[in-house]
């Protein structure tokens, strides 16, 4: 009932044109194909794009969008350096960095969470994120995690290969080209929507180029294959609201990884990966060499495919640079989640029944005026930064801010988390930091699995009023965010922390750099994140479904 398409409101256009320096496009945005190694600078700055023929100013990681890949092999030290170097007043200039899917075991002040594990980064500052990610190979990505921020073009790939991956031998080609990125865009700056009940996105962009609606014949990206190989396509949601369904016309896809856990091979015909997922595919090259459809057609009303929308091309060696001609078919072997089962060491922790793990925790999410409240509370980002909270001396539930927004676990117990969400914006997509966990149920299922349940970090709630049922250990000490991972909801309340074993945290942290604990002393002596620019009032401006200004 809240959803609407921004473009309507044209009359207001002219008033965000002097917020976000809309430029008239020359010429269409391309993405460089770079990667960066895991001990690199990685600098934030503002850019004016047009990734989709629509122009304007973006904050960006190295200067793209995405920004580039964060390659590394298993067992690599990560040292990655964030540069702040943001100047546009009518954006966020502060920023923090999240390492999508790491675990960041012993280095909580790492994870790159505003106000959880770390203050922002303030402008002409950097932070050196130094981590390990022993064990981890996969797929994984980075993104701002302050605010609404990474909706302003702050995302970006991060990979790490596994020379031994036991599942090689079921591809041929797996490198920066069988990257795949889906991201939702918007020509409206995020300090102005983060206070819109129901935002739609104007495009969807795939590895960085896309096309919106009324808008030119913008490039589209392209994945090019030759015939007869077999590729591992790693597909990342980069996006702040819609879920995609993805399928390329005429070919199967094979399912072996979700969210850096490797699964028992799938064959299907299309998946939908919400907000924070990321899968790894195979597909064949076993059509006539042509152009053939990849689609991404987001969960948004009305959404198509006409023009090239929510579309790239997968074109064949040999194939004439053309839009293809393939025809959209239904899917007749959609990717189910209960039909993924880890590769590895599967199953669940703890005794195999329902509310008999060592923890059991019931989250009921209701939606009101906007705000999402779990068990009672709109989580409301602290002052101080959680980590530090409990670096000096916090330790209950009842110490630690926000109030009501703390839940403090015991340390090597198995945790069963139950979320049920009412009201708008269902399917949610949750994620947990600092750990995989085990969907013993998935939203709208009807059983539950405890011997080979998949694996993952971001799972979907269900529909209005369904069942979702984790399962993890609890061998993590520190605070970690689970939040939804639709970046309007998380700002309007949607998230909780979970301290893991608090009076263990600062024996668990290998070290604790002194640049982290400048932070917030640098960071509290801005005297404001934006210039003049009133966000509430531009906000007003285009519709009067309004969350209350914060």
């Amino acid at each position: 009932m809240y959803f609407f398409i921004l473009n309507a409101f044209t009359s207001s256009l002219a008033t965000y044109a002097a917020v976000a320096s809309i430029s008239s496009p020359s010429h269409s945005y391309l993405l460089t194909s770079r990667s960066l190694r895991p001990s690199t600078d990685l600098t934030i700055s503002n850019k004016v794009i047009a990734p989709d023929g629509f122009s304007r100013s973006t904050t960006l990681a190295g200067g793209t969008f995405p920004g580039p890949l964060i390659k590394a092999n298993k067992g690599d030290h990560f040292a990655i350096n964030v540069v702040n170097k943001l100047n546009d007043s009518f954006m966020l200039t502060s920023i923090s960095v999240h390492w999508h899917g790491l675990f960041q075991n012993g280095t909580n002040y790492a994870d790159g969470v505003s106000f959880v594990t770390q203050c922002p980064i303030p402008p002409n500052y950097s932070f050196l994120h130094a981590f390990d990610a022993p064990n981890q190979a996969g797929t994984y990505w980075y993104h701002s995690h302050y605010s609404t921020q990474q909706c302003d073009g702050l995302r970006g790939p991060l990979v790490i290969y596994d020379p031994d991956d036991p599942l090689s031998y079921l591809y041929d080609v797996d490198d920066e080209t069988t990257i795949i990125s889906i991201a939702d865009w918007y020509h409206i700056v995020s300090t102005i929507l983060r206070y819109i009940i129901g935002v739609s996105p104007d495009s969807t962009l795939i590895n960085g180029l896309g096309r919106y609606v009324g808008g030119p014949e913008s490039e589209l990206a392209v994945v090019n294959v030759e015939y007869g190989k077999r590729y591992r396509l790693r597909l990342i949601g980069m996006s702040c609201e819609p879920s995609f369904k993805f399928s390329i016309d005429g070919h199967n896809l094979t399912v072996i990884e979700t969210d850096g856990i490797l699964t028992e091979p799938l064959l299907v015909d299309s998946l939908r990966i919400f907000a924070g997922q990321r899968y790894s595919v195979i597909l064949t090259t076993d059509k006539p060499v042509n152009n053939y459809w990849l689609r991404a057609l987001p969960s948004t009303t009305g959404s198509t495919f006409d023009g090239g929308l929510n579309c790239a091309i997968l074109r064949y060696i040999g194939a004439p640079a053309a839009d293809p001609a393939t025809d959209y078919t239904d899917s007749t072997m959609p990717m189910l989640e209960t039909n993924l089962h880890p590769l590895i060491n599967p199953g669940a922790a703890g005794i195999p029944e329902y509310g008999k793990a060592d923890i059991n925790l019931n989250l009921v999410v209701d939606n009101i005026g906007g705000l999402f409240f779990i068990n009672g509370a709109v989580y409301e980002p602290p002052i101080v930064p959680v980590l530090l909270q409990i670096l000096s001396g916090a330790q209950d539930a009842t110490d630690l801010m926000p109030i009501g927004s703390v839940i403090v676990l015991e340390a090597n117990q198995v945790v069963e988390l139950t979320m049920t969400t009412n009201g708008f914006g269902a399917p949610h997509p949750i994620h947990l930091h600092g750990h995989p966990f085990d969907v013993v149920h998935s939203g709208g299922a009807s059983d539950f699995n405890y011997l080979n349940p998949v694996r993952r970090d971001v799972v979907s709630s269900g529909a209005a009023g369904e069942k979702m049922v984790i399962r993890w250990v609890t061998d993590n000490s520190g605070p970690w965010f689970l939040h939804c991972h639709i970046d309007w909801h998380l700002n309007a309340g949607f998230a909780i922390v979970m301290a893991e074993s608090p009076s263990e945290t600062q024996m668990h942290l290998k070290g604790l750099p002194t640049a982290w604990g400048d932070l917030c002393p640098a960071y509290d002596s801005l005297t404001s994140q934006l210039g003049a620019v009133d966000s509430y009032a531009e906000a007003a401006n285009i519709t009067t479904l309004l969350l209350p200004d914060h």
